[in-house]
């Protein structure tokens, strides 16, 4: 696909979008890839770093290796989602932490809206996708109820959570923040980003790169082979995971954080007893623009 520098800016805005998202336990990356249409995509592009490309790498073919791996989609998309994490890990914290319910309900109906959208991709349901789709929903919901874990803090156990999280991370619905919450590692890794620790970040990031370049290689095959049933699967998950993402909440269990500071962990949903019109508001204006750019996307693939 030929791209102009137009273009190259706007998939550096959307991996920022995907960085965003994935900052936020609860909310997906993978979601938004979809949402701005680069999903499939992704998947592939990622997929192309194999031992085929990789050879060309090591004989020094680099112009037949780039182009092999889709290197200019892939750098834009990894530079917005790099340009994000570091510069929105302390925003966004903070504003978890001080603005929970209005950060949470934009996030609601981003995610809610983004279920709606997806699920239009399939062109007629029968009971194989609405199977598929009762199951994604259900192992979702699952992940978003399972107790975080008390776990090490060796560099191998980052290295694994790496791998893990960025599977997560892939799938709309699942989210890779909140498998590393669940792993007892999100604030963990938070802190080692706002601290710029060299060690955790690269023993993480090369946990990420072998998962995700592995997990990406099973995604594009079902998507391939079974379309559908994969895309009603991710649906699913979609929709089961809002119950981490609605915006009344009541702490359970808290976290102290390195620096003393007292941070939810376990928490419980509630029904809307404060900030109800201002998480409805916020609710409306995630559902609009996933909306707004469903349909400007629709528009792009016309012309």
């Amino acid at each position: 696909m030929k791209r102009n520098l137009k273009d190259y800016g706007l998939l550096v805005l959307k991996g920022m979008g995907m960085g965003a998202a994935d900052v936020v336990p609860g909310v997906s990356g993978g979601t938004i890839a979809f949402i701005v249409g680069i999903y499939e995509e992704l998947i592939n592009s990622i997929k192309s770093v194999n031992g085929k490309s990789l050879k060309m790498l090591f004989i020094l073919k680099l112009g037949d290796f780039w182009k092999a791996i889709n290197g200019n989609f892939l750098l834009a998309i990894i530079a917005g989602i790099c340009i994000s994490v570091f510069s929105l890990a302390k925003l966004i914290t903070y504003l978890l932490t001080t603005h929970p319910i209005l950060i949470w309900a934009f996030f609601f109906g981003l995610v809610l809206s983004s279920t709606y959208f997806v699920s239009l991709r399939i062109k007629k349901w029968d009971y194989k996708r609405i199977i598929a789709f009762i199951i994604g929903a259900v192992v979702a919901y699952y992940i978003t109820v399972a107790t975080p874990a008390e776990t090490p803090n060796n560099l191998f156990f980052i290295f694994l959570c790496g791998a893990i999280a960025i599977c997560a991370m892939i799938l709309p619905g699942i989210s890779g923040s909140f498998i590393l919450v669940l792993l007892g590692k999100y604030y963990f890794i938070m802190e080692a980003v706002k601290t710029l620790d060299i060690k955790i970040l690269f023993t993480f990031v090369c946990g990420a790169a072998i998962g995700i370049v592995s997990f990406s290689n099973v995604l594009s095959y079902l998507l391939r082979k079974f379309h559908d049933i994969t895309i009603a699967t991710l649906a699913g998950f979609m929709l089961g995971s809002l119950n981490k993402v609605w915006p009344w909440k009541q702490t359970i269990e808290t976290y102290i954080d390195s620096h003393g500071v007292s941070k939810p962990l376990v928490e419980h949903n509630i029904l809307p007893d404060h900030l109800v019109w201002e998480g409805i508001l916020l609710i409306l204006l995630g559902f609009g623009m996933v909306y707004v750019i469903e349909k400007i996307s629709a528009k792009e693939e016309k012309n």
